[in-house]
């Protein structure tokens, strides 16, 4: 069943081209494909069958690469693999398949194989030897060969915490900062993709078109109850925010219980997911940061921007804040 949170995003890489490289025994027709197709409904996206042998394959992305010049690359499993080495674009990878040939041997990936998508060829099956497996090894052997500092800002790991297919998200980090868990398994879907992928390419296209928008803080103690449950309709305001505004969670800096700090951390992870990641500010005075709005518990009249106090006439609970921030319209 599709999931509800899943639409278009008109201004989202408007005019822009999006390549994507699918995963082992997979296609370019795959519900991957069709997500960025729809969701990204101003953007070209551009998906082809990858060959079987790796470094056929790698050749012909260099080939597109080349004659396409797209504004962001998304491979997903063994296409994240292909994807790191495609230096010199912005880049997602998802669940890379770093060390695919180890994988191959471990997930029953050899012998006969049924492709899992259809295929322009029409060839539905295929053979996976040892020689094969040695292929899929030697070109993952030559992954983080091209990592510089330019290439570590432009390269984005996303990270399944249920995947147990692939599990390269320390190797991946030793080699880029960017690695972000999210809630999912190794195959995408409707939710992991809107939760996780989706914000990632809204930060990317902002970092490329130098977009401002208004940032929102919440505080992080409007976001629990007293039974430390996240208050409800937060989440919902959170994805509501993502899709108009920057939004960062303040949390209060008390030095004298810093071992505190990763805990409200893995909370904020675990309520909002991946658009937590390195939005989490801990701060001992509000009223020095610099936003457009702050959502707290508490009046702080110092604050330079707008104060939404969570509770009071106004806002008494999340649902006003949001229909509050629906008349707003992204201002």
């Amino acid at each position: 069943m599709e999931n509800k949170y899943v639409k278009q995003f008109p201004d989202i890489m408007s005019g822009k081209k999006v390549m994507y490289v699918h995963g082992f025994g997979s296609s370019a027709q795959s519900g991957t494909v069709s997500r960025l197709r729809k969701v990204l409904c101003n953007a070209t996206i551009i998906a082809e069958d990858m060959p079987l042998h790796p470094q056929e394959a790698l050749d012909l992305l260099h080939h597109l690469c080349e004659k396409e010049k797209p504004d962001l690359i998304i491979g997903t499993s063994m296409g994240g693999m292909y994807t790191e080495q495609l230096y010199g674009f912005d880049r997602i990878v998802i669940n890379p398949a770093f060390q695919i040939g180890d994988t191959m041997v471990q997930h029953g990936m050899t012998g006969a194989q049924t492709f899992q998508n259809p295929r322009k060829d029409g060839v539905q099956q295929f053979f996976v030897d040892n020689n094969m497996v040695k292929e899929y090894k030697q070109i993952s052997s030559l992954c983080f060969s091209g990592v510089n500092d330019e290439e570590r800002r432009r390269v984005w790991g996303l990270f399944g915490d249920k995947d147990t297919t692939v599990d390269t998200f320390d190797l991946f980090h030793s080699h880029y900062p960017t690695a972000i868990h999210f809630h999912g398994e190794h195959r995408m879907d409707d939710h992991s993709y809107m939760r996780a992928v989706m914000p990632v390419i809204r930060w990317i296209d902002d970092l490329q078109e130098h977009r401002e928008r208004p940032v929102i803080l919440i505080s992080a103690d409007s976001t629990a109850d007293q039974w430390g449950k996240p208050r409800s309709s937060v989440q919902k305001a959170f994805r509501m925010f993502l899709e108009k505004y920057q939004v960062y969670f303040v949390a209060s800096a008390d030095f004298n219980h810093r071992e505190n700090m990763p805990d409200i951390m893995a909370w904020m992870q675990e309520q909002f997911d991946a658009p937590s990641y390195n939005h989490v500010i801990f701060c001992s005075n509000k009223s020095l940061l610099m936003g457009d709005y702050l959502i707290d518990t508490l009046p702080c009249p110092d604050f330079m921007g707008t104060v939404i106090q969570l509770g009071d006439n106004e806002f008494k609970t999340w649902e006003d804040i949001i229909i509050y921030f629906e008349r707003m319209g992204g201002q």
